[in-house]
């Protein structure tokens, strides 16, 4: 299984499909390896390049994937393309189908305590067989080590993290080396998908590459986020003059 990564704007994705990413956590996970996933979207990569603190914690991730279509694009227009998106919503659900079939352990760690329970329930409901070692909402005191010396207590095989970027990743970078196993994923919103607090965007919308399109329309609020694409889009650009004068 090739290692191979593709570098945009600075940070090192891994050149996988989905089908190939499972594979390869399904593997990590029955040696019972640690490990680190960043789903990657244009708005972190942007700020991975603004952040030096924040681009050391990606660094530390054992593997970064390609959520956002506009990863995808930028990597073809720099001469690297990826295959395709590698989404942290996927991966979770994945991930979870892995685990009711393994009979692994998690721990979920994000979001209000009313969607996270919420969240819970659905996982019981469509993944009986995932035993819930623990969980936490996202309000915490950054500094207590509660959290973490419970996690290190209870061992499980997968900590999924709702924390929204950049927290989720500091989170993780920051009290890593403190673990002795397990595979740590920040994905972002995922836990308000499960418990349908926020509605996906249909396939449709998936594939003509305007999931983003959808969920502006549906939460207007984020037009600020949103900013961040046409910003990427620039440096990208800027990016593939200067390849083209080296």
């Amino acid at each position: 299984m090739s290692d191979r990564k593709v570098s945009v704007l600075g940070v090192d994705f891994l050149h996988t499909t989905m089908a190939g990413m499972i594979e390869r956590l399904k593997a990590h996970l029955e040696r019972g390896d640690k490990t680190f996933v960043v789903t990657a979207n244009p708005e972190i990569v942007l700020h991975a390049q603004d952040d030096v603190a924040y681009r050391s914690y990606l660094e530390k991730a054992t593997y970064v994937t390609a959520d956002g279509i506009g990863v995808v694009k930028a990597a073809g227009m720099l001469g690297q393309p990826l295959p395709e998106r590698v989404t942290g919503f996927d991966m979770f659900m994945a991930l979870l189908d892995i685990a009711n079939e393994r009979k692994y352990s998690i721990y979920l760690l994000g979001a209000k305590n009313e969607v996270l329970e919420k969240t819970i329930a659905e996982i019981n409901k469509q993944f009986p067989n995932v035993r819930i070692a623990g969980s936490h909402h996202g309000f915490f005191d950054w500094d207590s080590t509660e959290i973490e010396d419970e996690i290190h207590s209870l061992q499980p095989d997968m900590v999924f993290l709702a924390l929204g970027f950049p927290r989720q990743e500091k989170w993780i970078a920051e009290r890593y080396d403190k673990f002795s196993k397990g595979l740590f994923m920040g994905i972002g919103g995922s836990f308000d998908v499960l418990a349908g607090e926020v509605k996906r965007a249909p396939i449709f919308w998936q594939k003509i590459h305007l999931e983003w399109f959808y969920r502006l329309l549906k939460q207007p609020s984020r037009w600020r986020r949103m900013l961040a694409l046409p910003i990427f889009a620039g440096r990208v650009l800027r990016e593939k003059r200067k390849q083209r004068h080296e």
